[in-house]
This record gives structure tokens, sequence and C-alpha cells, in this order.
């Protein structure tokens, strides 16, 4: 891990052919004994962070529920600040610790308005969220730990730099298919096989029909 960031674990369920979501946005893959194991996983980092197309499509509470421990600070990433103020993330920020980052093409009135607000705003980038400014920001803030919960987008920002550690993917017995749905990592891609990052398969863990994925980067 380089010492400038936090450590991330990147974490999702996905279908037997590699897909977060139907065309339509049902994400809805795993068991409720996976959930309770995303949920401890949740209680024991420092923060979890998705982009505000998972805001706009599933409206996450993002705490920990299912068992006991603390709720992770929520990290939005939004790069023009449009998060919606009637959102699950927003009306509980008074509560849960929630930090949103944008670039700086974000317009005056949409910075000014989420000032307003019960939340910390991180500019990390100019036209686009710059995904290793945040992370230095981040781990100087004392945030050791990252959860990452985003979509395929998010993930590719991660994937493509090197960012993870470690990888936790639930195999869900589910086949999606369709050109338009959502896979687990979007953007552009790499264009051969040797570009992909070096990962070695740390556990598998059978949670009755769903399997627990454990990988770490090498």
């Amino acid at each position: 891990m380089e010492k400038f960031r936090p450590y991330v674990i990147l974490s999702a369920a996905i279908s037997i052919d590699g897909k977060i979501a139907t065309k339509t946005g049902d994400s809805k893959l795993s068991s409720k004994q996976d959930f309770v194991r995303l949920h401890k996983l949740r209680s024991k980092v420092d923060a979890i962070l998705i982009g505000k197309n998972t805001v706009q499509k599933d409206n996450p509470l993002l705490t920990v529920r299912h068992t006991t421990g603390k709720n992770p600070i929520r990290i939005i990433l939004d790069s023009n600040g449009t998060i919606s103020t009637k959102s699950k993330i927003i009306q509980t920020s008074n509560k849960i610790p929630t930090i949103i980052v944008v670039s700086k093409k974000i317009s005056g009135s949409n910075l000014q308005k989420l000032k307003k607000l019960p939340i910390d705003v991180i500019v990390a980038g100019s036209n686009s969220i710059n995904i290793k400014s945040l992370l230095k920001k981040l781990s100087e803030k004392n945030i050791k730990t990252i959860l990452v919960e985003g979509g395929g987008t998010v993930n590719w920002e991660f994937v493509k730099n090197n960012f993870f550690d470690e990888l936790i993917i639930t195999l869900s017995p589910f086949l999606i298919g369709g050109k338009e749905s959502i896979s687990l990592i979007q953007g552009n891609g790499f264009k051969k096989i040797t570009d992909s990052p070096n990962i070695c398969l740390k556990s598998i863990k059978r949670l009755k029909n769903h399997l627990v994925l454990s990988y770490v980067r090498v």
C-alpha cells in the first residue's frame, strides 16, 4: 500500500456473469447472510465510499445494521455537488459524519448549498474528482481504512490506478446479461490482460448458495 493513502477494500455482489445491476438498476443480489457479513465489515472500517449515481439509484443509508458496531464516515463522490437534499445521506448527516467530494468545476451556488449542510466538503480535482488527491486528503484526516461500495464507474477509477488493497466479491446465483446492465468494472477497461492489477485469492467462504471470494493485491 502506498504511504499517501488509506487501506482500500473494494466490495460488491455480482451475478455469475459479472454484473452488479440490471439495466433498470436492480441490484438485489445479496442474501440475508451476506448482508450480515457486509455490515460487520462496515463496522470495522473508518469510512465507506460510493458515487453519486449509487445515491440516486439506491438512496442508501450506508450505516451499520444487521449487527452491532460503529457507523463509518460516509464519503460521496459528487463532482458537481448535485446530491439531493432529500436523500437519506443528507437527511441523516447531522447524526452520521458525511463527506461530499467535489471537483473545482462545481458551481458557486452548489458549493454554497453544500456548505450550509452539516457535512464536510472536500475539493479534489479540476474537471473531475482526482482519486489520488482525494485519498491523500482523507489520509490527512486520519482515515486509515475505506470500504468502496461504488458502482462500476467508481470501481474503475480505483482499479485503473491500482488504488486498492483488497477485493471482496460475493458471487450470487443469478444470470443477468445485457449490454446495458452494469458490470463490476465499467470505464474504458484495459487493452491487455497483462494491464490488469495482480491479485491473489486469499479465501473462499460459502454462504449457502452464495460464494464470498476475497482477493488481495500483490
